[in-house]
């Protein structure tokens, strides 16, 4: 057997004027070919899992792009060009192949195209021919599109959010599309649209048991594998939204039956699914009013991992109106600061101008006298067993507030980030975490209570009032049944 593979990887918030160039998937990672020679990352793990499963059954392997961006906006269109036909000249070079794995998100718009992965695997299914099984896996916020749909034999997408999954979905791939292409299943896929767009966390009931139905209906009924799309709220895109996938071995019908079911299921209890975010002040009130901490509060919409800048000021100015003390936030994107703060030196007291530097989106800056408490050079934070980058950090304090400021931008997975600069979190009494729920896994043991809060920003939880222009039919929220007509 021989086995392509590839990955390019972003989530695309529409609605932010953070353009996504070359550039920014240099700074992300990548690699021409050689990921999995290079030390494990998120955007390699996939692939190196791929490599080295194929490899223990003495198979050829033929390793292409693998490239990751920090979500932000629609990506250059040139710069989309370039990354993708940089995969499919591989692949015409590679000649023959018998599977095509590929790691994509499910998300990803450039300026001149709104379904980058339909598009992809359209294109790969006119090189390799019909017989070539083409499988991916993406991200659990992804859209379906009836391109990725016609393109593929196979969509496997994680099931948790947290995203804890990701290597054992790449595992499932690798095994569904091997006995796919030695003969032994035929795999077919069908998705029901559920009509729904919003935030919803694996981590809370029902949604806790809707995965755990999902997994208990793998292998009965000929069922291969059955997914849940909760879509990326914030793509002004014509597939937002959640959609269930279910793929079997040779029987459309049930494929149909299942996703329809399951979808149906999962409508009539939308309410109860549709994750619960506080106001700032009644964050900031709740975690008050709890005996001990730390509490963490996650700032949901300044979330770089879903295309926000990093830089808000927005819950900031809010703790120091209110005279917070004992409080902790990060990690704020502001390589400036970050760089005044390495001239000045740990110990230092001076003015320092802080965030709300991208656009409206990040509020005003804030000035504050800051003392620098610790500087950080090459830090890394991990996402599952995956490192992330951080580049420095600084630990500065103002007025009773510790905030962790970077030099690039991501999202907040674990407190190590923060231990680096030497802060202690354990004795805060609030944490404020830019990110919505990927720092669950790292600050759950920790916390004392966590909290979600809905501030202004780039990733705005008022999922009716989002104004998609490319969207049609019904859907909920802003349709109270969307099934009604």
């Amino acid at each position: 057997m021989r086995i392509f593979i590839a990955g390019l990887d972003t989530e695309t918030n529409t609605f932010v004027p953070i353009p996504t160039g070359y550039a920014s998937f240099a700074d992300g990672f990548l690699a021409h070919g050689d990921a999995t020679r290079r030390p494990i990352n998120y955007c390699s793990n996939q692939l190196l899992i791929w490599r080295t499963a194929a490899e223990a059954r003495g198979w050829e392997i033929v390793e292409s792009l693998c490239t990751y961006a920090e979500p932000g906006g629609r990506i250059v269109a040139r710069d989309y060009a370039r990354l993708r036909d940089e995969i499919l000249t591989d692949l015409r070079a590679a000649g023959p192949v018998d599977i095509v794995l590929l790691a994509l998100h499910g998300a990803t718009a450039a300026e001149d195209n709104d379904d980058c992965e339909g598009d992809i695997l359209s294109r790969v299914r006119a090189i390799v021919g019909d017989r070539t099984i083409v499988g991916a896996e993406l991200d659990l916020h992804c859209h379906l599109t009836e391109a990725m749909l016609a393109g593929a034999n196979l969509l496997v997408i994680y099931k948790e959010y947290p995203h804890i999954d990701i290597g054992d979905r790449a595992a499932e791939l690798f095994a569904f599309a091997a006995d796919a292409a030695s003969g032994k299943t035929r795999p077919v896929m069908a998705a029901f649209d559920c009509r729904m767009i919003g935030s919803f966390r694996t981590t809370e009931q029902p949604m806790r048991g809707i995965v755990d139905r999902m997994i208990a209906l793998e292998g009965t009924e000929k069922i291969l594998s059955v997914s849940l799309a909760h879509g990326f709220p914030w793509a002004d895109v014509a597939d937002v939204g959640m959609k269930t996938l279910v793929i079997t071995d040779n029987d459309a019908a049930a494929a149909a039956r299942v996703a329809d079911s399951l979808g149906r299921d999962i409508v009539a209890v939308r309410e109860a699914l549709a994750a619960k975010f506080l106001s700032v002040d009644a964050a900031i009130d709740a975690a008050l009013a709890m005996s001990g901490g730390p509490v963490v509060i996650a700032d949901v919409a300044d979330n770089p991992g879903g295309g926000a800048a990093g830089d808000a000021t927005f819950v900031l100015r809010r703790l120091l109106e209110r005279g917070a003390r004992n409080v902790a936030s990060g990690y704020y994107w502001d390589p400036m600061a970050v760089r005044f703060c390495q001239e000045a030196g740990v110990g230092a007291t001076f003015a320092l101008r802080i965030g709300g530097k991208t656009g409206v989106l990040s509020g005003d800056p804030l000035d504050l006298t800051v003392t620098v408490r610790g500087i950080a050079e090459h830090v890394t934070q991990h996402f599952g067993p995956s490192p992330s980058p951080m580049g420095t950090a600084v630990w500065v304090e103002a007025e009773g507030i510790d905030l962790v400021l970077i030099t690039t931008r991501t999202q907040v997975f674990h407190p190590e980030g923060f231990a680096a600069t030497g802060l202690d979190l354990a004795s805060r009494k609030i944490v404020v975490v830019k990110s919505t729920q990927h720092f669950h896994a790292g600050f759950a043991p920790m916390a004392k209570a966590i909290l979600y809060a809905s501030a202004p920003g780039a990733l705005r939880c008022d999922f009716a009032e989002i104004a998609y222009t490319k969207k049609s039919g019904a859907w909920w929220p802003r349709d109270t049944d969307p099934f009604a007509a």
